[in-house]
């Protein structure tokens, strides 16, 4: 496989790849460095990336495993939150914090599921992935697919509405 492509393979889902690290380890450097390896690997068995249906599913689930051995490893220790997606123009100021807020809450209640639903949840409303792509990629059953991530909004919605309705009679 020549280079080029090896880019026209690859290249396209090279965003994603970085938005599930980041969404599993956090921080934007570790990130950065989940999607260079990957990378690496992908170049150094360049050969065999024929021998699969789906390239990216493929790419999605190296990123996901290489994310939790990282996450498991005493290096990730000291891993932090930093937000800077979400950026709006024209908005009072009070409604930009509010906003920022509402999504720094949702972020912090996506990290508090469980592994698989924060994965599934990544994939399929933040990635846009189809349910049978994440079937593949989390090797489960499209039911339980569907189930983890109703799950996952039910308690994300429940949290939220907790929140806001605090103090409210």
């Amino acid at each position: 496989m020549k280079q080029s492509d090896f880019l026209k393979a690859v290249l396209p889902f090279k965003d994603k790849v970085f938005r599930l690290a980041k969404r599993l380890l956090v921080s934007t450097e570790e990130a950065e460095d989940a999607t260079q390896e990957l990378y690496l690997k992908l170049w150094r068995n360049k050969e065999k990336l024929s021998d699969y249906k789906n390239v990216e599913a493929f790419a999605m689930t190296m990123t996901k495993n290489y994310c939790f051995d990282r996450l498991k490893s005493k290096q990730a220790s000291n891993l932090t939150l930093v937000h800077s997606n979400y950026k709006e123009k024209g908005t009072a100021l009070e409604k930009k914090v509010e906003n920022n807020d509402s999504v720094n809450q949702v972020h912090r209640l996506i990290e508090k599921l469980p592994e698989q639903q924060k994965i599934i949840i990544q994939l399929r409303d933040i990635e846009q992935y189809e349910f049978d792509e994440i079937c593949k990629m989390v090797d489960m059953k499209p039911t339980a697919v569907r189930v983890a991530l109703s799950r996952a909004r039910k308690t994300i919605r429940q949290e939220l509405i907790k929140k806001h309705n605090y103090g409210v009679s």
